[in-house]
């Protein structure tokens, strides 16, 4: 079973999202960034490798968000609570970033990646 982390990024009631570039069915879509946790790696690790390669900046790992989804046969995607520690996101993989109220997240339900979209009231709930 290979896991894929996903950062819900927290800063004075905001969630930060990231627009998806590829691939094709995706495109356009937003997300929470993340990506694959490597052998030997740790979730919070993984996250924080894969935040630095997308966003570039430093974030601090908190407490899991929602439950594991399961995406095919052989992946689970786990989300987790985080916080920008150094830097200002830019989107280095993604199409775009924005900082969203959850008010604003709620309205853009239908522009969510699917696996993304179950955690809408979990994510919701964290911003207060």
């Amino acid at each position: 079973m290979k896991t894929v982390v996903a950062a819900a990024i927290v800063r004075e009631g905001r969630l930060l999202l990231a627009q998806r570039s590829y691939p094709e069915e995706v495109a356009g879509l937003w997300e929470l960034p993340g990506g694959k946790v490597e052998d030997g790696e740790s979730i919070a690790s993984a996250l924080q490798r894969e935040i630095a390669e997308e966003l570039t900046v430093r974030i601090e790992v908190g407490e899991p968000v929602g439950e594991p989804v399961t995406l095919g046969d052989n992946v689970i995607l786990v989300a987790l609570h985080a916080w920008l520690v150094d830097g200002e996101p830019v989107a280095a993989e993604h199409s775009a970033v924005m900082w969203v109220t959850g008010e604003q997240l709620r309205a853009m339900a239908v522009d969510l990646v699917p696996a993304d979209a179950v955690w809408l009231e979990d994510l919701v709930g964290l911003l207060g």
